[in-house]
């Protein structure tokens, strides 16, 4: 079996992930308090013990997320699972720093500090209210983006997130997208609804976020990771560092290409997609891409007990 580590985006967040992994395996505490020295704040007790509501900031849920999927792997590897048992690792959104800081191409450090000057950007860049997202179930990619040229107007309303092949969202101004909504249903969509997000992610109004992840990234030292990472923007595996500097920058304005990544890595072989910290949205897109794939969620001590046994 050829098999990808996936590492998943905003909204897998919840109280207490990762706490029980920190418990059972040192290397997964030394995650945390490495992510709480490099933000100079205890993000561990927001993530462990505050409320879901300050967790889902966009600022707090980044690093925390990525925290989490770390803590997971070094779990994993204190088990004896490296990173270089996949073939390929991939991220949605935010998860992508999680696969460069997992496959060692970003340090746990610069990857937090990364998140969080990403989330307080990606906030900022558009006034609250005037944003929004949405979810179109049972149409397809083509479909959709008819369906977000014809809500424009004069507004920005594009597809942001190719999931899988029934789950497209669409990003852009309120109007716009609300405009989308009506427009999917008439349009034979089974679902279209509002998201509650708190800006209207991976569309041209994250320009301003853009531009400031360029000058944040331009900071950091980017490595050559251990294994290919298959990024969000182009669907297919890079290594080269450059390459991967100008794609995280792409990426704050570009579509998250899930689908047509997935798809990519089964073409190269892959069979077994292993989804690593919290929740299990991303296998969830895997199996609905292809019902024969292997998938396993591995997110808690016991899932990384089952992972090794299985292994």
């Amino acid at each position: 079996m050829s098999r990808a580590f996936l590492f998943p985006g905003q909204g897998a967040q919840t109280i207490g992930m990762g706490k029980d992994l920190a418990d059972a395996y040192p290397a997964a505490q030394a995650v945390f308090d490495e992510v709480d020295e490099a933000l100079g704040e205890k993000l561990s007790a927001l993530i462990w013990e505050g409320d879901l509501e300050t967790l889902t900031l966009t600022q707090n849920a980044q690093p925390a997320l990525m925290a989490t999927s770390i803590a997971a792997l070094r779990a994993l590897e204190a088990e004896g699972i490296a990173i270089t048992s996949a073939a390929y690792v991939a991220g949605h959104s935010l998860g992508e720093y999680s696969a460069l800081t997992a496959a060692g191409a970003l340090s746990v450090a610069d990857a937090a500090r990364l998140l969080r000057a990403r989330g307080m950007a990606m906030q900022k860049a558009v006034p609250a209210g005037e944003g929004a997202m949405a979810a179109i179930l049972g149409l397809d990619l083509e479909t959709v983006q008819s369906v977000a040229a014809q809500a424009c107007a004069g507004d920005v309303c594009a597809a942001a997130n190719d999931n899988d092949p029934g789950q497209v969202v669409v990003s852009g101004h309120k109007a716009a997208v609300e405009r989308a909504v009506d427009l999917a249903k008439n349009a034979g969509a089974k679902r279209a609804v509002m998201l509650p997000v708190s800006a209207p992610f991976h569309c041209a109004l994250m320009a301003p976020a853009a531009d400031v992840m360029a000058t944040v990234l331009d900071r950091v030292e980017i490595g050559e990771p251990a294994v290919p990472v298959v990024a969000n923007v182009v669907a297919e595996a890079v290594s080269d560092p450059s390459t991967i500097r100008g794609l995280l920058v792409q990426q704050i304005t570009g579509a998250v290409r899930w689908r047509e990544s997935v798809s990519w890595m089964m073409q190269q072989g892959v069979d077994e997609f292993w989804e690593i910290g919290a929740g299990k949205a991303l296998i969830g897109m895997v199996r609905r891409i292809d019902r024969a794939a292997t998938t396993r969620a591995v997110g808690t001590a016991e899932d990384v007990k089952a992972a090794t046994e299985a292994a």
